[in-house]
């Protein structure tokens, strides 16, 4: 080695070194990949993937287009991290069972509520919804948010997109970053709006005084929340846990036979634990803890959940309730952590906060609008 390329190498520690790439390798996914932004609620994969919906066109009043161009062009302009992340991504904005809202309107087999994938993307398409174009990506032609480069400084895109709703309330969120994991659930728009507006008019409002207005979450899977005095500690604190029962009704057939009909599900449960729960009730029948049951049949479809245990005649069926939600997975719990990235880094936020920022967002989206506005006037 000669005398300059000894000069060249620069002598470090290796535990500096392996610190610094491990902080830097960490922020990157907390604030690159896994945590949505309090401001529009998004995660940067999702906001890449409507945007680039936004900009090829593809609005809900035109023709669906493949997911496989959508997927391509995203992940060769905005986000290249592998199509499987951006497709998955897009697949949940369009699940209806997952999301409060959903942002993409799918065509095809885009999974089911059982656990069932989505059909390749070579298959699907998709297009933006109408609340999507409207509430989510409107005025983003007027200037109102700043756009950076893109990965390789070929292309811009928004650093945020100008959101109207509370979407981190309204769809919430779920991701697994370094250290950390964000699990914010979703929210009834109404009753978030309705929330929004008495924040407006009173910045002092309490969280109590919110839960007026915003009583619990909303899940698409429907369900009972159990702990409901814990809702306003949850709120406050931004962690907790909630627990969620399924809604059992029961029907009366011919000859006097009753049935216990599941009508809606704890959130938890979608997927696989549909099936684990079918057979943890078999198990039941069988180990003669629950003989009362006579037969099960899973008859849901697309207009919802209906999963029916047929009794016998004269059956406790309050008991057999209670040992359901004790011994299987009709009573669960989902556990709140409401983790958000907040100017620039990850924060715990209350249900307050939220709103809070959402406010804040909404009149530095509306000021610049208008000064805008009013300078091509005068301009």
């Amino acid at each position: 080695m000669s005398q300059k390329e000894k000069e060249q190498i620069i002598r470090t520690e290796y535990s500096d070194v392996m610190k610094k790439s491990y902080i830097d390798y960490a922020m990157s996914v907390i604030i690159s990949r896994a945590l949505p932004d309090v401001r529009d609620g998004l995660k940067p994969v999702q906001r890449r993937t409507l945007y680039d919906m936004y900009e090829l066109g593809i609005q809900y009043d035109k023709p669906f287009r493949k997911c496989a161009r959508i997927v391509g062009d995203t992940m060769g302009k905005y986000h290249p991290h592998g199509d499987s992340s951006i497709y998955d991504a897009l697949v949940v904005m369009a699940q209806d069972f997952k999301k409060g809202q959903p942002l993409v309107d799918g065509h095809g087999n885009f999974g089911s509520i059982e656990g069932d994938g989505a059909a390749a993307m070579r298959y699907t398409e998709a297009r933006l919804q109408k609340i999507t174009q409207e509430v989510y990506l409107k005025d983003l032609d007027k200037d109102v948010v700043d756009f950076v480069p893109n990965f390789d400084e070929t292309e811009k895109e928004p650093s945020v997109l100008p959101v109207r709703v509370p979407n981190l309330l309204l769809n919430g969120a779920d991701g697994i970053a370094v250290g950390m994991a964000t699990s914010i659930p979703p929210h009834n728009l109404c009753e978030i709006v309705d929330a929004v507006k008495a924040y407006m008019k009173n910045n002092d409002i309490t969280v109590k005084g919110l839960m007026k207005y915003i009583k619990g979450p909303d899940f698409p899977t429907g369900g009972i929340v159990v702990n409901q005095d814990d809702l306003l500690s949850i709120y406050e604190k931004g962690v907790g846990k909630i627990k969620i029962r399924g809604k059992v009704e029961v029907e009366k057939g011919r000859n006097g036979k009753q049935y216990l009909v599941i009508t809606e599900i704890p959130y938890p449960m979608i997927g696989a634990n549909i099936g684990k729960f079918l057979n943890d009730v078999a198990g039941l029948v069988e180990s003669k803890k629950a003989p009362e049951i006579v037969d099960i049949s899973n008859q849901s479809s697309k207009e919802g959940t209906r999963i029916v245990l047929e009794l016998k005649k004269g059956a406790d069926v309050e008991n057999l309730k209670n040992m359901l939600y004790k011994k299987t997975r009709l009573e669960d719990t989902f556990g709140v952590n409401m983790l958000a990235v907040a100017e620039g880094r990850p924060e715990t936020l209350g249900l307050r906060q939220i709103i809070e920022h959402h406010v804040d967002f909404q009149f530095e989206l509306t000021t610049r609008k208008y000064k805008n506005a009013s300078r091509k006037r005068t301009g």
